[in-house]
């Protein structure tokens, strides 16, 4: 399956942006889908992920209440809707898939889109 994430942009704090996640070459229902980020200077982190089917999320603690992951696998995309977005938000956004359960370490996900970049303005 091969991946293109879309969505980033410039943002003032407070405002929102949704990503997608578009896959292509395979069926997206087959796979769990996360999102991650990387900051510079940090660590890539999990952000969300979301099981196959659309019936099991995670949202890391920093971004629950603000943050959506959701997919529509008939259109083959898997969605970050992100709201009150604030600075630390800041990264380069990307998604991941896997067969089989979501899982939190990047190295547990084979297929890999591009990125995408967030920039949050305080």
């Amino acid at each position: 399956v091969q991946l293109q994430a879309s969505g980033g942009g410039l943002v003032q704090a407070g405002g929102s942006l949704r990503l997608s996640c578009a896959a292509s070459g395979s069926p997206l229902a087959y796979y769990a889908v996360g999102w991650f980020r990387q900051a510079p200077g940090k660590q890539r982190e999990e952000v969300s992920c979301i099981s196959s089917g659309g019936g099991s999320t995670f949202h890391t603690d920093s971004v629950k209440g603000r943050f959506t992951i959701s997919r529509d696998n008939a259109k083959n995309t898997v969605y970050l809707q992100m709201n009150s977005l604030k600075p630390e938000d800041t990264a380069v956004y990307y998604c991941a898939a896997r067969a089989g359960a979501p899982r939190g370490e990047d190295y547990e996900y084979d297929y890999w889109g591009q990125g995408t970049l967030v920039t949050v303005s305080s």
